[in-house]
C-alpha cells in the first residue's frame, strides 16, 4: 500500500460551481517533492489540510474533518473501463491517490500512517456535487457516482508532517465496528435506514454525519 501521487489545486474560474465567485480548487494535479499536511481549522473558516491546496467553497468543503480526500487508483481504473476514457491521478479532486488500499471500504476511525510520520483518520465518504459533475464532464455523473458508492474517504489529520508520492501507507488502527466510508455515504444518500448503524463509529464520525444519525434515531428510533 502506497501513495501514487499527492495532488493539489489552485483556484480556477468555472461555469459549473455554486461558489459565489465562481471559483473551485477541484482541478488537482500531482506535485513533486514533500507536501506539508496539518489540521487546517474549523469547517467554514479553514480549507485544505495540504499546503498549497485551494478549497474555495468553505461552506461545504475543507476544515479539520475533511482536511484530506483520498481515492483509490483501483477505483479510477474501474471508472476508466466503465466510461472508456482515462482519469489521471487527482482527476476526482482527490489529494491522495493510493494503490493497494480499499479506501471506500475503510472503517470510520481507521488510521493510516503515511511515510515516517503523518497519521490520518477516516471520517466519512464524499458526497458528489454539481462542481464534481461539471469537472468530470459526464452526464448524470452525480447519480452514477452515488449508485456505484466508490466514494473514497475524507480524513482528519492526527499527526502532522510531510508526505510525498511513493510513501508507504500502513493501516495502524482498525476500529471494532463495521461502519465504513461507503456505508456512511450510503446512509447519507440512498439508504437512510442505515443511519442508526453509524452511531457505532462514535466521535470518529464526521460531526455532520453523527448529527444526522442522532436526529434520525430521535425521530424514528434505531
Amino acid at each position: 500500500m502506497r501513495l501514487l501521487s499527492v495532488n493539489v489545486g489552485r483556484p480556477k474560474a468555472v461555469p459549473y460551481t455554486d461558489q459565489p465567485e465562481g471559483l473551485t480548487g477541484i482541478d488537482k494535479r500531482p506535485v513533486e517533492g514533500p507536501v506539508r499536511v496539518a489540521a487546517p481549522g474549523p469547517k467554514g473558516v479553514a480549507g485544505s489540510g495540504l499546503a498549497g491546496d485551494a478549497v474555495c467553497h468553505l461552506r461545504h468543503h475543507g476544515g479539520d474533518d475533511q482536511a484530506v480526500y483520498a481515492v483509490a487508483r483501483e477505483d479510477l481504473d474501474d471508472w476508466e473501463r466503465e466510461l472508456g476514457r482515462t482519469f489521471a491521478d487527482g482527476a476526482f479532486g482527490e489529494n491522495l491517490t493510493t494503490t493497494g488500499l480499499d479506501v471506500s471500504g475503510a472503517r470510520i476511525g481507521e488510521r493510516w500512517l503515511i511515510g515516517p510520520q503523518v497519521v490520518l483518520e477516516v471520517t466519512s465518504g464524499r458526497i458528489p456535487c454539481r462542481t464534481f459533475q461539471g469537472h468530470v464532464g459526464e452526464k448524470g455523473w452525480v447519480r452514477r457516482f452515488t449508485q456505484k458508492a466508490a466514494t473514497g474517504a475524507y480524513l482528519r489529520v492526527i499527526v502532522p508532517g510531510e508526505i510525498r508520492a511513493g510513501d508507504p501507507v500502513e493501516i495502524v488502527h482498525v476500529p471494532d465496528h463495521d461502519v465504513t466510508a461507503r456505508m456512511e455515504f450510503q446512509a447519507a444518500t440512498t439508504h437512510r435506514e442505515l443511519l442508526p448503524r453509524l452511531l457505532a463509529a462514535g466521535d470518529a464520525l464526521h460531526p455532520e454525519a453523527l448529527a444526522a444519525a442522532c436526529k434520525y434515531v430521535e425521530k424514528y428510533g434505531g
